[in-house]
Parts: C-alpha cells; sequence; structure tokens
C-alpha cells in the first residue's frame, strides 16, 4: 500500500513533510475500530493523532495531542486483540512489535499467563525538519545527549539526525534500533533514515552489546542509541566515546539533575563521588569535610532538553554545568525556542532549577546546604564579567569595590559615637586586619562570630565558591565586601571607604599605611615573624592571581621554614635559593615555575 502523507495537527510550515503510513496501521485494525476513528487518506483531522488504546472489556480510545475521545461505543473483546496481533510482526521481549516498513509501534499488555489482554498502538512519524532547532550542535561533531518526558519527540529527533548526518554530512551512521522504533519494522529499514545503517538488536538486555559490535566491525563515524537504560549500556557508551566516535542517543530522563540523582546513568554525565577532604583543605575552600565531585568526563559533551517540540535547553559543556552545580553556583543554561516563521530564538539566563537537585544529592551525603534564597537589601552585589567563566558558573566577584557599594548598607550610628563596627574575616589575615585597623585609627573591631558582624570581609577565591558561611551572611542581609588580595594596602583601601573622615585625619596625623617591609625589622616594636609572614601572604595573593614567582627579603632557617608552611597550605610551590645570609625563599605555582 503507497505511503499517506498528510498535513499534520498544528503544524508549521518548516517542517516540509510528515510520512506515517497511517493506511498501513487502519489495515491491521478491527475493521468497525477503523471505520469509526474516520482517517481515510487525505483527512486533515487525524494529525494530532498520538496512539490508540485497546484494553480487554473497555472501550477503544484515541489519544490526540489535546485530549483523548472513545472511538466507539463497543467493548474490545479478546478477537479484536487477536486479529492485530495476527497481522503485526512478532513481539519481542520487551512486548514491542511493529508493521514492516513503517514507523509504527504496537505494545503488548499481557496477563500472568502472559495472555494478550491490552495493546497500544503508537503513530510513528518521520517530520522533516525537526533538527533545525539543534541542527548547529548536531553538526559540530561533539556527542549529544537528548532528554525529555515520554512523547515529546526525542524519537522523531533521534530519526532525523541520522538522516541528516548521513545523507547531507555524508558520514557513516550507524543506528543501534533496539526495539525498530528508529528505522521500522522489518528487515528493510524506513526510508525516513537515509542512507544510515541499522543493526537490529535480538532482545534489550543485549543492547550494550550490540553497540560495542556496531564500533568494532562497521567502523562508524556516528553511533545513534535510542533509550540508553542501564549501567551496561552506559559504559557501553562511554566506550565508544573514548574511540572517537559521536554519540547521539536519548536517555530515561526529563533534565540534567534527573541523570544526576541515578546512579544508573550519572556515568553518562561523568558519575558523581563524596569525596573527603583533609581539615587543612577543607578549610582553605572554605567546605565542610565531605563534598561531591564529578568522577570522571562526560560521555556526552552537550546535552539537550526538549520541552516540547518547539523550545530546548541547551547545556552546551556537561561537565563546566555539573561542577557548576556542585559548586551551588547557578549554571547557565541556552535557551532555544524556534518562532512562528522557523527563525531560532536563542537566550542565555541562570537557571534555577538546579538548586534542588543538588540539595538532594548533598542531602544523601549528610551535607545538605542552607537554602540560598534570593539577594535582599544589604547584600552587596560586587561583580564583574568574565565572559568565559559565565557561560558555566555565572558572575564572579568583583576586584575593588568602592565605599558607596557598601556604606548605604550598613547599620545606622555604627563606627560613630562610640559604637566601633563589626568585621567579620573570612579567609583574610585577621593580624592584617587588625594592624589596618591600627594605622588608620578607624573606630571598627573584629569579631570571632559572623552573626555579630555588621560587615564580612573576604578574598575573590573565597567568595567564588559561596561556602557556607557567607551563604547564611547574605541570606541574613549582611553586607560582603570582596577583596581582590589579602594585603595590607587592600585592606585599608576598604576601611577608608567606610570611614573617610578618620582616614583622612589619620594619613595626616599617623603613620604610612604602606605595608612594613620584612626586611624592616624593629619599627615600632613589631615582630620581624610577623613582618617575613606579611610578606609571604601579599607574595601567596599576588602568585594565586596569576603573578609570576615572587620572591622574598632575606630571612634565617627558621622562619624560611614557616614561609614553606605557609606556601604549602595554599597548594603553592617554594624553594630557597641565594647563599647564607642572602638566602631567601621563592613561591611560585606548581607547574608554570
Amino acid at each position: 500500500m503507497p505511503q499517506a502523507r498528510t498535513p499534520s495537527f498544528d503544524r508549521k510550515d518548516y517542517e516540509l513533510e510528515i510520512t506515517d503510513n497511517l493506511a498501513d496501521l487502519l489495515a491491521v485494525l478491527p475493521p468497525h475500530i477503523a471505520e469509526a476513528i474516520g482517517m481515510a487518506e487525505g483527512d486533515a483531522t487525524h494529525g494530532g493523532l498520538i496512539e490508540i488504546v485497546m484494553d480487554l472489556g473497555r472501550r477503544p480510545e484515541a489519544r490526540y495531542q489535546d485530549g483523548e475521545a472513545v472511538i466507539t461505543e463497543r467493548d474490545v473483546a479478546r478477537e479484536d486483540l487477536a486479529y492485530v496481533a495476527a497481522r503485526i510482526g512478532h513481539f519481542g521481549d520487551d512486548n514491542r512489535a511493529g508493521i514492516e516498513r513503517t514507523l509504527h509501534r504496537i505494545s503488548a499488555i499481557r496477563n500472568r499467563g502472559g495472555e494478550l489482554v491490552g495493546l497500544t498502538c503508537r503513530i510513528g512519524r518521520a517530520v522533516y525538519g525537526t533538527i533545525a532547532i539543534i541542527r548547529d550542535l548536531i553538526e559540530s561533531g561533539e556527542s549529544v545527549l537528548l532528554l525529555g518526558r515520554p512523547g515529546v519527540g526525542k524519537t522523531t529527533m533521534l530519526r532525523e539526525t541520522a538522516r541528516v548526518l548521513a545523507d547531507e554530512l555524508g558520514k557513516r551512521v550507524v543506528i543501534v534500533d533496539t526495539s525498530n522504533e528508529i528505522a521500522g519494522d522489518g528487515d528493510i529499514p524506513h526510508p525516513a533514515i537515509g542512507r544510515a545503517r541499522r543493526m537490529q538488536v535480538p532482545t534489550p538486555t543485549a543492547q550494550h552489546a550490540v553497540m560495542i559490535e556496531a564500533v568494532e566491525n562497521h567502523m562508524p563515524e556516528v553511533i545513534v542509541i535510542d533509550e540508553i537504560g542501564t549501567e551496561l549500556e552506559a559504559l557501553a557508551a562511554r566506550t565508544i566515546a573514548e574511540r572517537g566516535v559521536q554519540l547521539i542517543g536519548t536517555a530515561h530522563g526529563n533534565t540534567l539533575e534527573n541523570l544526576m540523582m541515578n546512579p544508573t546513568l550519572s556515568d553518562l554525565i561523568g558519575g558523581i563521588q563524596s569525596v573527603t577532604l583533609s581539615d587543612e583543605e577543607a578549610r582553605r575552600r572554605g567546605t565542610q569535610k565531605s563534598i561531591l565531585e564529578r568522577k570522571a568526563p562526560p560521555t556526552f559533551g552537550v546535552m539537550i532538553e526538549i520541552i516540547s517540540r518547539d523550545e530546548v535547553a541547551v547545556h552546551r559543556d556537561v561537565a563546566a554545568t555539573v561542577d557548576a552545580i556542585l559548586r551551588n553556583a547557578p549554571p547557565r543554561t541556552e535557551t532555544r525556542r524556534r518562532e512562528d516563521d522557523g527563525e531560532v530564538a536563542i537566550s542565555t539566563a541562570d537557571d534555577a532549577r538546579r538548586e534542588p537537585a543538588v540539595r538532594s544529592l548533598q542531602a544523601g551525603q549528610g551535607q545538605l546546604p542552607a537554602a540560598s534564597g534570593p539577594q535582599r537589601r544589604g547584600i552587596v552585589d560586587i561583580t564583574t564579567r568574565q565572559p568565559a567563566r559565565d557561560a558555566a558558573y555565572g558572575p564572579a566577584p568583583a576586584a575593588e569595590p568602592t565605599a558607596g557599594d557598601v556604606a548605604p548598607f550598613l547599620p545606622r550610628g555604627r563606627g560613630v559615637e562610640g559604637k566601633p563596627l563589626r568585621l567579620y574575616p573570612f579567609g583574610v589575615s585577621r593580624n592584617r586586619l587588625e594592624q589596618a585597623i591600627a594605622q588608620l585609627r578607624v573606630p571598627a573591631v573584629i569579631v570571632r562570630d559572623q552573626r555579630e558582624a555588621d560587615l564580612v570581609v573576604t578574598l575573590k577565591n573565597y567568595y567564588r565558591r559561596k561556602p557556607q558561611p557567607l551563604r547564611e551572611a547574605e541570606a541574613r542581609g549582611t553586607p560582603v565586601y570582596v577583596l581582590r588580595a589579602n594585603t595590607g594596602t587592600q585592606m585599608e583601601n576598604v576601611l577608608a571607604g567606610l570611614f573617610p573622615n578618620a582616614a583622612a585625619a589619620s594619613r595626616q596625623t599617623g603613620p604610612s599605611m604602606s605595608p612594613i617591609p620584612a626586611s624592616d625589622t624593629g619599627r615600632d616594636g613589631e615582630d620581624p615573624v610577623s613582618h617575613a609572614m606579611f610578606e609571604a601572604e601579599e607574595a601567596i595573593s599576588a602568585v594565586i592571581d596569576g603573578a609570576p614567582p615572587v620572591a622574598l627579603a632575606p630571612q634565617g632557617s627558621y622562619v624560611r621554614r614557616l614561609q614553606h608552611q605557609l606556601a604549602d597550605r595554599y597548594n603553592l610551590g617554594s624553594r630557597s635559593r641565594g647563599r647564607e645570609p642572602n638566602r631567601r625563599v621563592e613561591i611560585y605555582r606548581e607547574g608554570l615555575q
């Protein structure tokens, strides 16, 4: 019987053609059901039909995109089910069958004795033009994973992808077709896949073996896989990707967080593991000792969440997105929507849906973070744009905020009339901050409990990671001031901005605000060891920010050992150079010395 080509239900003009072979499906249905459906060739009213449901002892139903309808008042009998079963292909282990050289799928429901008690006849369509919204990603050569709810069009998009890659780009494409849903039933594949080759799978449990066989025997450039659902299939997909073959596949789940919380399929996005840090490393990062990290590179570099047939959410760098979610940073998701004229509108915004996923993951590890919540008045937004980083992690904190950013949010009356401003340093040298307060003679004190603080002072590297103390401070509305480096000059600048009058008076009558060099060991009775450690802290801050190796002032063996230990705490390299008494420590970033 010839193919029936009909216009689709509410389809756009840019979707060129739909091939659904509906006449072939009508031919296997009981005559009274086929007649009641009223889908004669050329009738446009059936274009939104999704599936036909036949359950024993119930009235048959037709399910459309916008609802359901009873086909006939006559209940389905066993004879009706047997009529269909006798005219279609053999039911496999997954209780699925098809009609030869069509894309329709007939799924069976059986009783405990194995007898047929229900059928779901799903309409299969080859829709040309469906991948226009993601065509650039498919053609990039990256492995792409499609996610979406049942019926949203994953398999239709997969089928069109295989045809475009094989026919228009001339690539060697092999489809691993487990239930014959991509290329249709029978030995001859449906024309909708173009020149792509199809490998059938004898049983669903053998899909992973056929995936490996496709790579080893047929030299494909692209492998197309539908419904990756087991650990063995996930491992086979990783093996294929590691051999340099492009993967285009679908998986069970609607969004990326579904995969993150699925221990069976999480390997597709690199896997999630719990890591226990040392006390020193946990303090350096500002996190708990037990954290979640990505285990390996993801199998699929790009992930597409299909929201509807005209809208998708794209994660261009799955590794960066997963890392951002695990760090409680807001990843950026690219949203694409196809307009009525066929043009694709692309927008990028923070994806707030990710927080529940990481909170659920961390709850399982016993480290549920405090809810960050929206920003309120009193939270100083000190940010600078870094395009390459923003694509995955969102905005980063700035280097040098101004006093006007912070001062309006401070509690009224603080800093004057005998009420000192209470500062809480997080990741900042407490001794150096005390020295800056003393040099400028400003009314400020350092507190040890952040809940008592009027202002939190931290470093750029800490603020980017957003550890729990900073999240709690922001949730309470406590202003957070970000320093570029852990130096006395930076601290004096923030204090001068908060207390301009006091700072000006101190500059006129007090000592210089310049940091005390380590070689000046006797001024104002200062401890020479503290001076040497201050100099080491400045060098460490500079190297972390990308400076070349920094040589410190000459010191004795005891002080040099302390400086080496300090550099090691920050995971930096250090070495002693020169001869006594001019032997000194040089601090550098390992691998760049």
